[in-house]
């Protein structure tokens, strides 16, 4: 369900050219490109077979050269900093719109009924917390938002570029554990 919101916000931006960075095995790209989005990818590790092997740190892109660029469950695979730094880089090499999604590890639930006219109403209830967990390395992740040190707020301030504005961001109902962030160009970056 992840992938169909991806999609989603992609699709409302309605862009010529997207960039995903970190494709993983391939879903969203294989399903952006059969409904018609011109859309490439870039990675480190051929083994994911992307358009090109070169590290979000030095894309050989102009400035401004995809409509959206987008990384899905990436930039926490790389040490804190180093994915504001590559989040940047992101920014540099997008006109319309930086889509993300980041591991939310605040726990939910999630809550969805039907009311007649209405349809579904769908919200999450916070399980009570009073201290952030540690985050502990897993081979994979450095860092997760509402993990001790990595509140929302701050991963919201140090995401903070100069010239681009946090649209929205949302958790996915059906996977709670994926949150989107959505940045557009600010109004200040075309002045």
């Amino acid at each position: 369900m992840s992938i169909w919101h991806q999609l989603d916000e992609v699709l409302q931006l309605k862009p010529d050219q997207v960039l995903e960075v970190g494709p993983g095995p391939g879903f969203f790209k294989a399903i952006a490109m059969s409904i018609g989005i011109k859309i490439v990818t870039l990675d480190l590790d051929p083994e994911l077979d992307p358009d090109y092997v070169v590290s979000v740190f030095n894309m050989p892109f102009e400035d401004g050269s995809f409509d959206v660029v987008c990384a899905f469950q990436m930039l926490e695979h790389l040490p804190f900093e180093e994915s504001v730094e590559a989040f940047n880089e992101m920014t540099r090499v997008a006109r319309k719109a930086v889509i993300i999604s980041l591991p939310d590890a605040r726990k939910l639930w999630p809550v969805s009924f039907y009311v007649p006219k209405f349809g579904n109403l769908c919200f999450f209830v916070p399980k009570p917390q009073f201290l952030l967990p540690k985050h502990v390395f897993d081979g994979e992740h450095y860092w997760e938002i509402n993990k001790r040190g990595f509140p929302l707020k701050k991963i919201v301030e140090l995401f903070a570029i100069p010239g681009w504005e946090l649209q929205k961001t949302f958790r996915v109902h059906e996977n709670p554990y994926h949150r989107l962030f959505i940045f557009l160009p600010s109004k200040s970056k075309f002045s």
